[in-house]
C-alpha cells in the first residue's frame, strides 16, 4: 500500500487534513465498536466520503470493508454499504472525471486497487457467496461490483471464478431473477465474464444460457425491445463467436428456429428506431458467426441447412426485397445472406429462385448486380453486392453455368425488355467507372473459378462495339482495354480476369495468343521502369504472359513455349521477369485480401485484389518461375513423360473401368447362378414328391393284384353254379380270360413303372450333378435329354394302354350285366316243384349274391383304374414341367458358360496388354534415370509387384481352365 501512498501524496487535490483524519476515525469506529449500528453507520458514512476521497477510502478503508463481509452477513444493511463503497473505490466513473490525466488516473487506481481485492482469491470467493442472497441491497450492488472487478482484471478474476465450486452457477442464477434491474446487470455481469474464455463460455453454455437469453429476447419484443436485447444479443455473441463446441450445441437444441421471429420487420416503414436498427444490425451479426467461413466447413453446412429448413434464410431474403429499409441493415443483410448461401448448393438455388417484387418481377441477383454497378450507390453496399455474387457461385458450377448462359449468343433477349446479369457484368466490364470495372471484372471471374467447361464457353461470347462495325470478342475486347492505359483499378482488375480464365484452360491461351498484338503489349509492360504505382501492373502482366507459357498446348507455331521464353529472355531478362512476378505477393494489400474472403474495403482506392486470386497467385508463382528457367530439351522430356503418363492413365483407368464392368456382370452371373440353384433344389424337392407318388401307387396297384386274385375265385366258383344251373359255360371262360389278360397287363405297368422310377433317380442324380461337377456337365445334360425323351416315350405308351385296359374293363362290365340278366331269367324260365323247387330257388340265391359281390367289386376296380389314370396323367404334367424347368436351366448354363469362357479372354488380354504397359513404363523410368531425373525405388517395387501379382494371376487362369 505504500506506493497508493505515494500516489495519493503526489496528487495536486488530495483530501484535506481534517476528511483525512475523518476516515481514520471512521474506519476505527468499524474495526473496534461493539454495537452494529455504529459500525453500520461509519461504513455508511465511509460509502458517502468514497466517491469524492477514492483514493484515502481505498487505502485505509478496504481491509474493514471486507472484514464487515465476511462478520457482518446477517445485517443485510451494513453489507449493502460496504459493497456499494468497495464498488465506488475500484470503478471508474467516467462521468466524474473529466481532465485527461485525472481519466488516466482513475483507470490506474481502479485496476490497483482490484489487484489489491483479488490477490486474496478468498475475497472474490466471499462476493459469490454473498451473491445467493436474494436481498436487493446485497445482490444488486454485489453484482456491479463483481461486475467492475472483471472490467478491471477481467482474466485474473475469471481465473478465480473458474476454479470456484459453483461460481459460474451462482452467476447464472441472477438470469431468472424477478427484478429486472438484476437480471439485466447479470447480463453485464455475465459480458463480462465470457469475453475471450472458451472454459467460461462452455459452462455458461451447458447451464440453460441460450434458453434464458432467448426467453429474454422474445419477452422484451425481439427487434423491437431495447437495449436488454442488444446486451443479451452481445451475450450470445460471446459464447458462439470462435467457439465451435457452443454452436454445434446451439444448433442441436433447435435454437436456430427461434431466431426467425427475430427478422420479421412489418410493413411499416416508420418503426425503425435507432435502437430497433442497432438490435438487427447484432442479430445479423450473430447469424454470420454461425456460418462463418472460418468456420469447420461440416459446422457451417449443417447451420446453413438448419437456417433453409426452418425458413430463416427466406425471412432474409423478404428483408433483402423490402422498401425502406435503412442502408446498414440493408448492407448487413446483404453480407448475411452471401454467408447462409456460401458453398451449399440448396440455398444457392434457394436464392437463384428469388425475385424482387418489381413488374415485371426481376431476380434478386440482377437487382444487387444493378446497385453494384450504379457508381451512385454508397460504396459499402457495393462491396456487399460482391461478396454475395462471389458466394452465390462458389463451388456453385450450376450458378456458374447461368450465369455464362445469359451471355451467350443464343441467351441474350433481343427485344432487350430485360437485363440480365450478363449484361449488367458486361456493362459494369466497359463503363467509365474504374470500381464498376473492378467489381463486374472480380464478378466474372468467379463465375469461371474452378471451371473449364465455362472457361471455354465465355470464348464464344461477341460484342457489339460501335454500328457498322464487327463484333469482337470479349477476350480482345478485355485486352483492348488495357492497351488505351486506363486507370489502375480497371486494368488490375481486367488483368485479374484474363489471369483467370486463361489459367487451366489451354484452348483460351490459344485464343489469347491468337492476337499477335498482345503479347507485345505485354512484353513491353514489363520491360518498362515504371513507378511504383505501375508495378502492381507489371506483376500482373508478367503473371498473364507466365501463365500463357505454362498452359501453352504449342498449337500456335509462332507462339511456342520455346519462342516465348526466348522472347523474354531477350527483352526483358528471366531475372527481371521474376522481379517483377514477384512485386504481386509483396504488394501491402496483398496479404489483407488473401486474410478472409469478404471484400472489406475502408475506401475505393484500397479495392486491388480479389481473395480468390491471392490464392491462384500463390498456387502459380512457383511454377511458372519453374517454367521459365526450364530448357527446351526438358520441356520436350517432360511433355513426353507427361503425355506418355497421361496415356498409360488413361489406358489403366480405362481398364479399370472394364474389369469394374466384368465384375459387375460376375455379380449378375453369380446371382443368377444363385437364383437357378435354388430353382434346382426345388425341382429336386418335387421330383423327390413324385418318388413319394410313384410308391403310393406301386402300394396301390399291389392293393388292386390281391384284390384281382380274389377275382379269379369269385369266378371259378361262379362258372361251377352256372354249369350247375345251365348257364352258358362259353361265356364264362372268354369272361375268365379277360381278367387273366387284365392280370398280365397289371403286371406289365408294375414293371413299366419299376422302370419309370429307375429313369427318375437318374433323373436326380444327373440334376445334382452340375452343382458338383461343371466340367462334366455337358455329357450330364445329354444323358439327362436321353432319357428325358424316352421318358416321354414311356410315358405316352402307358397312357395308350390305360386308356385300352379302360375300355376293355368297360366292355367287362356289359358282358357282366348281360350274364346276369340272362341268369334272371333263367331263374324265372325254370320249374320249381316241390323240395327240387326249394333247393333251385337256393341256388339261385347263392348265384346272384356271388354275381352281385362279382359286381360290386368290379365296379371298384374300375374306380381305382380311373383315379389311377388321372393321377398318372397329373404325374405326366408335373414331368412335362420339371422337363420345360430342366431345358430351360441346361439353355441359362451353356449362356454362363460362353459368359464366363469370353470373361477369361478378356481378363487373359487385359493381363497381356498391362504387362506390355508395365514394361513400358519401366523403360521410360529407364530413360528418366538415365537423363539423370530422380526416380523413386517405391515405384519400381510397386511396378515389380504389380508384375508379379500379374503373372501370378495369368497362372492361376491357366489352372482354373475353363468354367
Amino acid at each position: 500500500m505504500n506506493f497508493l501512498r505515494g500516489v495519493m501524496g503526489g496528487q495536486s487535490a488530495g483530501p484535506q487534513h481534517t476528511e483525512a483524519e475523518t476516515i481514520q476515525k471512521l474506519c476505527d469506529r468499524v474495526a473496534s465498536s461493539t454495537l452494529l449500528d455504529d459500525r453500520r453507520n461509519a461504513v455508511r458514512a465511509l460509502k458517502s466520503l468514497s466517491k469524492k476521497y477514492r483514493l484515502e477510502v481505498g487505502i485505509q478503508a478496504m481491509e474493514h470493508l471486507i472484514h464487515v463481509l465476511q462478520t457482518d452477513r446477517s445485517d443485510s444493511e451494513i453489507i449493502g454499504y460496504a459493497l456499494d463503497t468497495l464498488y465506488n473505490i475500484i470503478s471508474n466513473d467516467e462521468e466524474e472525471e473529466v481532465e485527461e490525466n485525472s481519466t488516466r488516473q482513475s483507470e490506474d487506481l481502479g485496476s490497483q486497487f482490484t489487484e489489491i481485492f483479488i490477490k486474496q482469491p478468498e475475497n472474490v470467493t466471499l462476493l459469490l457467496s454473498l451473491l445467493e442472497e436474494f436481498d436487493f441491497h446485497v445482490r444488486w450492488p454485489g453484482v456491479k461490483l463483481l461486475t467492475s472487478l472483471l472490467k478491471q482484471l477481467g482474466p485474473q478474476v475469471q481465473q478465480i471464478i473458474l476454479v470456484s465450486p459453483m461460481g459460474v452457477s451462482r452467476l447464472m442464477d441472477l438470469l431468472a431473477d424477478s427484478r429486472e434491474v438484476i437480471r439485466n446487470d447479470g447480463v453485464l455481469l455475465l459480458q463480462a465474464l465470457t469475453r475471450s474464455n472458451g472454459a467460461i463460455q462452455k459452462i455458461v453454455a451447458f447451464e440453460n444460457a441460450f434458453e434464458r437469453l432467448l426467453d429474454i429476447i422474445t419477452e422484451e419484443g425481439n427487434s423491437d425491445g431495447g437495449i436488454v436485447v442488444e446486451d443479451c444479443l452481445i451475450l450470445l455473441q460471446n459464447l458462439l463467436k470462435n467457439n465451435n463446441s457452443n454452436q454445434n450445441f446451439f444448433k442441436e437444441g433447435s435454437y436456430i428456429q427461434r431466431m426467425k421471429p427475430w427478422f420479421h420487420v412489418g410493413d411499416e416503414n416508420s418503426g425503425w428506431s435507432a435502437q430497433k436498427v442497432t438490435n438487427l444490425h447484432v442479430m445479423l451479426q450473430l447469424v454470420r458467426v454461425l456460418v462463418s467461413p472460418t468456420n469447420p466447413p461440416g459446422a457451417t453446412s449443417s447451420c446453413q441447412k438448419a437456417m433453409f429448413q426452418c425458413g430463416l434464410l427466406q425471412q432474409l431474403c423478404t428483408i433483402l426485397m423490402a422498401t425502406g429499409v435503412p442502408a446498414d441493415i440493408l448492407t448487413e443483410t446483404i453480407n448475411t445472406v452471401s454467408e447462409v448461401i456460401r458453398g451449399y448448393q440448396v440455398n444457392q438455388d434457394y436464392f437463384a429462385s428469388v425475385n424482387a417484387p418489381s413488374n415485371p418481377p426481376r431476380p434478386a441477383i440482377v437487382v444487387l448486380l444493378m446497385s453494384m454497378v450504379n457508381e451512385r450507390q454508397p460504396f459499402v453496399l457495393r462491396c456487399a453486392v460482391l461478396y454475395c455474387f462471389q458466394c452465390f457461385l462458389y463451388k456453385n458450377q450450376k450458378g456458374q453455368g447461368e450465369i455464362v448462359s445469359t451471355l451467350l449468343p443464343s441467351t441474350i433477349d433481343a427485344t432487350g425488355n430485360s437485363v440480365s446479369a450478363g449484361q449488367l457484368l458486361c456493362g459494369g466490364l466497359f463503363s467509365t467507372d474504374s470500381l464498376s470495372n473492378w467489381c463486374a471484372a472480380v464478378a466474372l471471374a468467379h463465375a469461371l473459378q474452378e471451371n473449364a467447361t465455362q472457361k471455354e464457353q465465355l470464348l464464344r461470347v461477341q460484342l457489339a462495339t460501335s454500328i457498322g462495325n464487327p463484333p469482337v470478342s470479349l477476350l480482345q475486347q478485355c485486352t483492348n482495354i488495357l492497351s488505351q492505359g486506363s486507370k489502375i483499378q480497371t486494368r488490375v482488375g481486367l488483368l485479374m480476369l484474363l489471369c483467370t480464365w486463361l489459367s487451366n484452360c489451354p484452348i483460351a491461351v490459344t485464343h489469347f495468343l491468337h492476337n499477335s498484338a498482345n503479347v507485345p503489349f505485354l512484353t513491353g509492360q514489363i520491360a518498362e521502369n515504371l513507378g511504383e504505382e505501375e508495378q502492381l501492373v507489371q506483376g500482373l502482366c508478367a503473371l498473364l504472359l507466365g501463365i500463357s507459357i505454362y498452359f501453352n498446348d504449342n498449337s500456335l507455331e509462332s507462339y511456342m513455349k520455346e519462342k516465348l521464353k526466348q522472347l523474354i529472355e531477350k527483352r526483358i531478362g528471366k531475372e527481371n521477369f521474376i522481379e517483377k512476378l514477384g512485386f504481386i505477393s509483396k504488394h501491402e494489400l496483398y496479404s489483407r485480401a488473401s486474410q478472409k474472403p469478404q471484400p472489406n474495403f475502408p475506401s475505393p482506392e484500397y479495392m486491388i485484389f480479389d481473395h480468390e486470386f491471392t490464392k491462384l497467385v500463390k498456387e502459380l508463382e512457383g511454377v511458372i518461375t519453374k517454367a521459365i528457367y526450364k530448357s527446351s530439351e526438358e520441356d520436350k522430356k517432360e511433355e513426353e513423360v507427361k503425355k506418355t503418363l497421361e496415356q498409360h492413365d488413361s489406358i489403366v483407368t480405362h481398364y479399370k473401368n472394364m474389369i469394374r464392368e466384368q465384375d459387375l456382370q460376375l455379380e449378375e452371373l453369380k446371382q443368377q447362378i444363385s437364383t437357378l440353384k435354388c430353382q434346382n433344389e426345388q425341382l429336386q424337392t418335387a421330383v423327390t414328391q413324385q418318388v413319394s407318388q410313384i410308391q403310393q401307387h406301386k402300394d396301390q396297384y399291389n392293393l388292386l393284384k390281391v384284390q384281382l386274385g380274389k377275382d379269379n375265385q369269385h369266378q371259378g366258383s361262379y362258372s361251377d353254379g352256372t354249369q350247375v344251373n345251365g348257364v352258358q359255360p362259353e361265356e364264362v371262360g372268354r369272361l375268365r380270360e379277360e381278367i387273366e389278360e387284365l392280370k398280365s397287363n397289371q403286371e406289365l405297368l408294375q414293371s413299366q413303372l419299376a422302370e419309370k422310377d429307375s429313369l427318375i433317380e437318374n433323373l436326380k442324380s444327373s440334376q445334382a450333378s452340375p452343382g458338383t461337377n461343371e466340367q462334366s456337365s455337358a455329357p450330364a445334360s445329354a444323358r439327362d435329354s436321353e432319357q428325358i425323351a424316352e421318358l416321354k416315350q414311356e410315358l405316352a405308351t402307358l397312357k395308350s394302354q390305360l386308356n385300352s385296359q379302360s375300355v376293355e374293363i368297360s366292355r367287362l362290365q356289359t358282358e357282366k350285366q348281360e350274364l346276369l340278366r340272362k341268369t334272371e331269367t333263367f331263374a324265372k324260365s325254370a320249374p320249381a316243384p316241390g323240395d327240387s323247387e326249394a333247393g333251385t330257388t337256393a341256388k339261385t340265391t347263392d348265384v346272384e349274391g356271388r354275381l352281385s359281390a362279382l359286381l360290386q367289386e368290379t365296379k371298384e376296380l374300375k374306380n381305382e383304374i380311373k383315379a389311377l389314370s388321372e393321377e398318372r396323367s397329373a404325374i405326366k404334367e408335373q414331368l412335362d414341367a420339371s422337363n420345360s424347368t430342366i431345358a430351360i436351366l441346361q439353355n441359362e448354363k451353356n449362356k454362363l458358360e460362353m459368359d464366363v469362357t469370353d470373361s477369361k479372354k478378356e481378363q487373359d488380354d487385359l493381363l497381356v496388354l498391362l504387362a506390355d504397359q508395365d514394361q513400358k513404363i519401366f523403360s521410360l523410368k529407364n530413360k528418366l534415370k538415365e537423363l539423370g531425373h530422380p526416380v523413386e525405388e517405391e515405384d519400381e517395387l510397386e511396378s515389380g509387384d504389380q508384375d508379379d501379382e500379374e503373372d501370378e494371376d495369368e497362372d492361376d487362369g491357366k489352372d482354373q481352365g475353363p468354367i
